[in-house]
């Protein structure tokens, strides 16, 4: 059916508010029509970004209301931005549909409450809520705060009470999150990323300096090699991967795929590479080796940019699977070997000759000399003739006007060893020469909307915002804890950022605690709860299961179908004394006491846990600033209220602070100094606007300051202009020192709309900000040669023109630093360099080693028998007795995403619901021909945690592999129904999880684990 534009909009207004009608074939003709005859319905233009995945799409949200008051706006069509310069005017099926999200019959309007025992929901006022989860809280806390721990040390920490973080809401709802929870104490506090995205920081900050995304969206099309592996973006990412097209239509680039499915990435590749899931590490560790035997590699790069001819102490070894250092009975090592070798004034030695043994780069090469073609077929099932392809194909690059990207997300990072998988990635980059260039880089794709926000906001266990670290209980003093985490330089001259940590903390404690915090009481660093270990997610499950925890809040946040092994969370949400969820929709997480069959088998009567659901507003009833992936900070305006009496995060959070704090004040209780000296000077504190507290995020002066250097003053109040100007001195304050800038005294940088390009290279420096300091890629100094001139004068970013460093991005590094200064382009490390050898900063071992999934198919390891898996990833004992074997479950599951639908929201939308209506599996056509197994049978997946049912459909796209002799098949999962939503009911797929962690981030394995299938 085609109707005029106009008409389009009088269909919607005129009822079918609920639904998207694009989608339903109702497609406007094209438009003669200026936007201004939209008023001629009332409509009103809000400009939003997409609430699903990293790419941060532009989206122009249409509401009924003309603004007057007491005018209720009704959202009835939302189409792409077309100004945005990542999406253009795109939208994926998920954000197409996303007014069914908005309209969704399971939007939450009202409190709920479910007490002890019962099998129904019941509505409650805000009022009584409020109080009773206060009050709720204040007895736990009371009850169970730690002012001392057993030595005397100071730590206010309230650790019976957990919080879990969304990964969509805004910043500006995550500094509140962060104020709220650190301000009561809590340690066990987590978002998504804990589940996602936590090895990629572990991974890229001890390679390059900070844990994000290098370069951006629109930079991908400038590569001439574009590796897809871990990741399937052209399915999870469909809007962003038209970088990926752009750059093989008009850069004739090269895309390579390795996946362990023949998957949407892999049907546009030049080249597909099968590979078992699990066995990444092998591969990667394979393609340096490559490298390095062929001598193809950056070699002015390398010996000026990295680490390479650093000499490493000589007691640090690597023998049968183990680093030196390895304590068998506490399951991790003493990393006082991995370290330089120092010289007399405590820097570290090099050989520019590169000819000592020492040196990295020789230590490098005779740790993957074991990794040859013969062996990644036999660990990874890759043929020797793909893997070979890949290898040449990335060596192109070792040259300075070729580049190559790397784009990889879950696939990843959800391994025991996920962090040294991208590690491996970084040291490949860093050979060729591709990190800080245009069209090269470590692009990790993140999957939620705000997760890269609320990582960089610290809402973490053991995390502060800008990634500082939260101290502990051994940091008795601000001194010592300064004195620890500021790094000395380990080479002559070098910027060492990080160096400026007392300035990056003393401002944040003067954003947390306000005029309280003074050089006399430490800038309150007694307030601050100190740790004593993590309490992550698969921490905080295994101590609710024990009964160590009395509540829980969960805000934006699905646990009970995110953490691994499902069953084992249900247990431990049980075990509860209270939990709140905040939400927008119904959840399986509220919901978890109530008994749904097979998928959910649990006694309601004996689940004593008091449960309330508050409704929140969704990303379209709010203002505030999201980070994308590429690490843009988005400003968006609301274009409608909530539904029914549903209130924003912000209100929820600022009323629940508010009432502890009267109760505080009121009745008196254990510690209430933290709480009561955090400041929360906002216009309204109960509902604090988007706005101020962005400022709060950004940095303001906090008295009349003068910048010396730059010959600038700042007046008390004035907003900050850069981290530049951050003080330790008590005189600013910047509660995410990254951010500083975002808000400055021109205004909101974050609202910015200037999509210029005139370079044409995709250096869009006008859109929204970009931390830190609007760069676009990081590292860019790594662009030039050692004389300050561009490797490739085509794709020229900056350069040195004698005075000072110029050019088409905001420079990573001093910008009166010349060349011959010799200062490193990885400013914030201690060397300047780029990191093939890791030193002390990972968990399990300065250079990567694959080791099998803790459940493997073939219970070995071909490199080391002796040491089949991580010796020290995260397994607690009750989880290792849950782990199964190859005989009992004899296949290689995989759990993945689906275009259209988006983790556990989108089955919440109708036309989602009705494309992707019920659950499946997929199952390759070798295996389902030996089980007799045809498309739609509904087959039964088990592991030794539980068991799902689901539809099969059988495929050629995933390959039978042969690994160390032993065939191999590959069942693989997608990871969206449940219990709750539009769609039908389905199982929950992290049932089948493992409990198990990967070593530096905690982040669970949900890529590689065994299974069985059978026909229902």
């Amino acid at each position: 059916m085609q109707v005029n534009r106009r008409g389009f909009f009088k269909v919607c207004a005129g009822g079918m508010a609920g639904t998207t009608l694009a989608a339903l074939g109702f497609t406007p003709i094209t438009a003669h029509a200026s936007t201004r005859e939209y008023k001629l319905i009332r409509a009103k233009e809000t400009r939003n970004n997409c609430t699903y995945c990293s790419v941060g799409c532009g989206m122009l949200i249409y509401s009924l209301g003309d603004g007057a008051k007491n005018a209720t706006s009704s959202i009835f069509h939302v189409e792409g931005d077309p100004d945005h310069p990542v999406s253009r005017g795109s939208l994926c099926p998920k954000g197409a549909g996303v007014v069914d999200y908005i309209h969704s019959e399971q939007r939450l309007k009202y409190p709920e409450y479910r007490a002890p025992g019962s099998n129904t929901w019941q509505r409650i006022s805000w009022e009584d809520a409020i109080d009773r989860i206060a009050r709720l809280m204040k007895a736990d806390r009371d009850a169970n705060f730690q002012v001392t721990n057993s030595a005397g040390v100071t730590v206010n920490r309230w650790l019976t009470t957990a919080m879990f973080c969304s990964s969509a809401a805004s910043n500006e709802t995550g500094v509140l999150d962060q104020k709220f929870s650190r301000a009561l104490g809590m340690l066990a506090v987590e978002n998504q990323a804990r589940l996602c995205h936590g090895p990629t920081v572990a991974a890229l900050a001890p390679s390059f300096g900070r844990g994000a995304m290098t370069n951006n969206w629109n930079d991908i099309k400038n590569a001439n090699v574009v590796l897809v592996m871990g990741g399937n973006p052209a399915e999870a990412h469909p809007v962003g991967f038209k970088w990926v097209v752009e750059a093989k239509n008009h850069n004739k680039a090269t895309l390579l795929v390795v996946d362990p499915r023949f998957n949407r990435s892999a049907s546009v590749a030049d080249r597909y590479a099968p590979i078992r899931a699990g066995s990444d590490a092998a591969f990667l560790l394979g393609v340096i080796n490559y490298l390095l035997s062929h001598d193809a590699i950056h070699h002015d790069y390398v010996k000026a940019f990295t680490n390479a001819a650093l000499l490493v102490r000589d007691d640090y070894s690597f023998n049968d699977g183990l680093f030196s250092g390895y304590d068998e009975k506490h399951h991790k090592y003493d990393k006082t070997s991995w370290a330089y070798a120092l010289d007399a004034n405590g820097m570290a030695q090099r050989d520019d000759s590169l000819q000592n043994p020492r040196c990295v780069i020789n230590l490098l090469k005779q740790h993957v000399a074991r990794y040859t073609p013969e062996m990644v077929e036999n660990i990874c099932g890759t043929s020797q003739a793909d893997f070979l392809h890949v290898c040449e194909q990335l060596a192109t690059t070792a040259v300075p006007n070729r580049t190559a990207t790397i784009l990889y997300a879950l696939g990843w990072t959800h391994h025991t060893n996920g962090a040294q998988i991208i590690r491996a990635a970084a040291m490949i980059q860093l050979l060729l020469g591709n990190i800080g260039m245009p069209g090269g880089g470590i692009n990790a794709l993140r999957g939620h909307s705000n997760v890269q926000g609320f990582t960089d906001l610290g809402l973490l266990s053991q995390s502060l915002p800008g990634y500082l670290k939260l101290p502990s209980e051994k940091q008795i003093s601000l001194e010592q804890y300064l004195g620890e985490n500021t790094p000395h330089a380990l080479l002559p001259g070098q910027v060492n950022y990080w160096s400026n940590t007392p300035k990056f903390f003393v401002s944040f404690m003067k954003a947390m605690f306000g005029d309280a915090a003074q050089a006399s009481n430490q800038w309150g660093y007694d307030w601050l709860p100190k740790w004593d270990k993590s309490y992550d997610c698969l921490t905080q499950a295994e101590m609710m299961t024990e009964g160590k925890f009395t509540g829980c809040l969960v805000q934006g946040f699905n646990p009970l179908a995110a953490f691994p092994d499902k069953n084992k969370a249900q247990r431990a949400f049980s075990k509860l004394k209270y939990m709140v969820v905040i939400d927008p929709l119904s959840t399986e997480t509220a919901s978890f006491w109530q008994n749904q069959g097979e998928m959910n088998a649990v006694d309601s009567a004996s689940i004593q846990t008091e449960v309330f659901r508050l409704p929140s507003s969704c990303f379209a009833e709010e203002n505030g600033s999201v980070a994308n992936s590429s690490r843009w900070l988005q400003w968006h305006w609301a274009a409608a209220q909530p539904p029914g009496e549903a209130w924003n995060d912000g209100k929820i959070i600022g009323h629940l602070f508010m009432r502890l704090r009267e109760l505080y004040q009121q009745e008196g209780g254990v510690a209430p100094e933290p709480l009561l000296n955090t400041r929360w000077a906002y216009n309204d504190p109960r509902d604090p606007m988007p706005e101020e507290v962005a400022r709060e995020a950004s940095g303001y002066a906090v008295l009349d300051i003068q910048d010396v250097s730059t010959q600038t003053s700042l007046k008390k109040g004035e907003q900050l202009a850069s981290f530049a100007q951050l003080r330790d001195d008590g005189s600013t304050a910047s509660f995410c020192w990254i951010y500083c800038g975002s808000w400055t005294q021109a205004g909101n940088q974050m609202a910015r709309r200037d999509n210029a390009d005139p370079s044409g290279l995709g250096a869009i420096a006008g859109w929204a900000w970009a931390w830190p300091l609007n760069r676009r890629i990081l590292y860019n100094r790594a662009s030039a040669d050692t004389q300050g001139k561009a490797w490739d004068p085509k794709r020229a970013l900056i350069e040195w023109n004698g005075t000072k460093w110029v050019g088409l991005d905001v420079p990573d590094y001093p910008v009166t630093a010349a060349p011959e200064k010799n200062v490193g382009p990885f400013i914030m490390m201690q060397d300047g360099m780029g990191h093939l050898f890791g030193l002390d900063k990972l968990a399990d071992g300065p250079f990567p080693e694959h080791y099998e999934p803790t459940e493997s198919p073939i219970g070995t390891n071909p490199l080391h028998p002796a040491v089949t898996w991580s010796p020290v990833a995260r397994l607690y004992a009750s989880d290792k007795a849950m782990m199964g074997t190859a005989s009992d479950f004899p296949y290689v599951a995989t759990s993945y995403s689906i275009t259209e639908l988006f983790r556990h929201w989108t089955k919440h939308a109708l036309l989602n619901a009705i494309v992707q209506p019920e659950q499946f599996v997929e199952i390759g056509s070798e295996l389902a021909k030996e089980k007799g197994i045809v498309a739609g049978d509904e087959v039964k997946v088990s592991s030794k945690r539980g068991y799902i049912k689901a539809k099969a459909v059988v495929t050629q796209r995933i390959p039978r592999l042969k690994i160390d002799g032993k065939t191999v098949d590959t069942i693989g999962v997608p990871c969206h129904w449940g219990f709750e939503g539009t769609t039908r009911k389905g199982f929950l797929a992290n049932t089948l999880t493992p409990s198990i962690g990967d070593a530096n981030s905690q982040t669970p394995e949900y890529k590689a684990f065994l299974v069985n299938v059978e026909k229902v």
